[in-house]
């Protein structure tokens, strides 16, 4: 089991009053899944996104994270955890405009740790693996915002981590650009990748294997999807 959730709630507070944002989720995720995590705005879905994301802890329950209660870490452990595990893919794709590619996808190995000829040669990899072998040396103005999108993916995938986390992964892009964005992702999700995609729409969430749905910070349902989009 890559992710166990077990009766999780989460409050934030303003001052001396609790605003509960997520109820008794329980929520499980096995290796190599494909998953959108789905609701309105105000469901709670960025809240579990967060958390997923070790980003955040929950209020009661535990997050287990191949068998390490997530849920009992501290700051510099989660650090270290987002940095190994959790490959982010952001809307706005949240790139540095005064480098390059290849360099903003070096990043988080930097933090890592990494030498500067292991950091190259596992950014052109990614990069090579999103189909940018020729944009490399391009800065992010210079990119389309699909090219963008791309390179934000590297980064992601740069640390091989154990989830690729995408919130609203298409929303800053055209209708065909995206389409070509959730291919990328159903041809890395073929190569063993899990991938957990939050969003509030449904066309985007039919890409994946199996669907949840969040109203109100409650699991509405949890389903295989039946008719998925094929690319």
């Amino acid at each position: 089991m890559l992710i166990d959730i077990r009766n999780l709630n989460k409050s934030y507070f303003l001052g001396d009053t609790e605003v509960p944002v997520l109820f008794d989720i329980n929520l499980q995720i096995e290796e190599n899944e494909y998953v959108a995590i789905m609701g309105p705005s105000g469901s709670g879905k960025s809240t579990l996104m967060n958390i997923l994301g070790c980003l955040d802890k929950p209020t009661t329950g535990n997050y287990f994270f191949r068998d390490i209660d997530v849920s009992t870490l501290d700051d510099d452990a989660l650090s270290g955890m987002r940095n190994r595990e959790i490959g982010f893919v952001f809307q706005s794709f949240n790139l540095l405009p005064r480098i390059n590619a290849v360099q903003n996808v070096e990043l988080p190995l930097i933090y890592a740790g990494k030498t500067r000829e292991e950091r190259n040669e596992r950014a052109l990899e990614a990069l090579g693996r999103v189909g940018l072998t020729d944009r490399v040396d391009h800065k992010p103005t210079e990119l389309s915002g699909g090219q963008r999108q791309r390179v934000a993916i590297a980064r992601a995938l740069v640390t091989k981590p154990g989830i690729l986390l995408a919130d609203e992964p298409t929303g800053a892009l055209d209708t065909k650009t995206g389409q070509d964005i959730m291919k990328l992702f159903d041809d890395l999700h073929k190569e063993g990748n899990t991938i957990i995609v939050i969003t509030h729409e449904q066309e985007i969430a039919d890409y994946a294997q199996r669907i949840i749905h969040l109203r109100d910070g409650l699991i509405f349902s949890d389903k295989i999807n039946t008719n998925r989009t094929t690319v």
